[in-house]
């Protein structure tokens, strides 16, 4: 996502001195948009498509238009799945794909290319489009790989809890999107960035709620009513610095951002230190068992 510049000589700028204590970089955990240009680059065969196709009579329009949505749906699923894979990655557990993305956008593109040949053939045979399909859709498919194919880290997770934790966290990113759609009403970059470091912050909770489910019920407040709290919060700040500009109404939501950050950090740290406290007493457990097995633990 594209980060509007602020510096000293910018209209909200920081007048400190060179020997004041560096800035937070404003990119520090950004999360960019996993498809970005090299996937919406591919919308553009499409339109060339149905230009190149358009007055050449109805039957070459006809494929040329059939193989143009092709190419288009396969520029849209190779979008959601280089995004689903990126979402993939970015957790140690996560579900693999209900649908191959990905793969199922080689197919398409391999198709809109043998159509667009058709299109463009004075005399039809079957050799030229397949040729050229199975070679766009070759090509596809080694730029931008298959989509996962396996789970990942879910040996031993009960995957009823799992399903639970993912609405749950589904429900809690929708907060944190109603967050940042609101706070652009505010037209403040300093604020825009506070509470994209807010959401860097709670999106760790959701990550170690997501690998151990356990940890749900002593998340649960802090992934619904707390976040929709800080989300009511944040339109109603956004409806109020908008209109009036309002210095005390920023420092309250600044305040409220830091208490709530601090909150969801402890909360973090909680579940972590709970998880080793769990794990400590696992490995006490197997230790008498071994000793009382007559093996010893040196």
């Amino acid at each position: 996502m594209a980060q509007k510049f602020g510096g000293k000589y910018s209209p909200d700028g920081s007048t400190q001195t060179e020997h004041a204590a560096p800035q937070r970089n404003s990119f520090e955990g950004a999360n960019p948009d996993a498809a970005g240009a090299r996937s919406n680059v591919l919308f553009t065969p499409a339109i060339v498509l149905v230009a190149t196709t358009f007055s050449d009579g109805a039957i070459p329009m006809a494929f040329g238009l059939v193989g143009a949505a092709s190419l288009t749906l396969s520029a849209w699923l190779l979008r959601s799945g280089l995004r689903a894979e990126a979402e993939y990655n970015a957790r140690k557990v996560a579900r693999r794909p209900a649908l191959p993305r990905k793969m199922f956008a080689s197919v398409l593109t391999g198709i809109g290319a043998a159509l667009a040949v058709i299109a463009h053939l004075d005399n039809f045979s079957i050799l030229s489009p397949l040729i050229f399909g199975l070679a766009a859709g070759g090509l596809h498919l080694a730029a931008f790989g298959l989509d996962p194919l396996k789970h990942k880290g879910m040996k031993g997770i009960d995957t009823f809890q799992q399903d639970r934790v993912s609405r749950v966290v589904d429900e809690a990113e929708k907060h944190l999107n109603s967050m940042s759609d609101a706070i652009l009403r505010a037209g403040d970059r300093g604020m825009e960035r506070r509470v994209e470091q807010f959401q860097r912050t709670a999106r760790e909770l959701f990550r170690t709620v997501e690998e151990d489910p356990r940890d749900l019920s002593g998340a649960r407040k802090y992934l619904g009513v707390y976040l929709r709290g800080a989300s009511d919060a944040t339109v109603k700040f956004a409806d109020v610095y908008s209109r009036t500009g309002d210095a005390q109404a920023r420092t309250d939501y600044s305040d409220l951002l830091d208490d709530l950050e601090q909150n969801f950090s402890a909360r973090t740290r909680k579940m972590l230190l709970d998880d080793r406290s769990d794990l400590t007493v696992e490995i006490e457990v197997l230790r008498e068992r071994l000793q009382r097995e007559g093996v010893s633990s040196s």
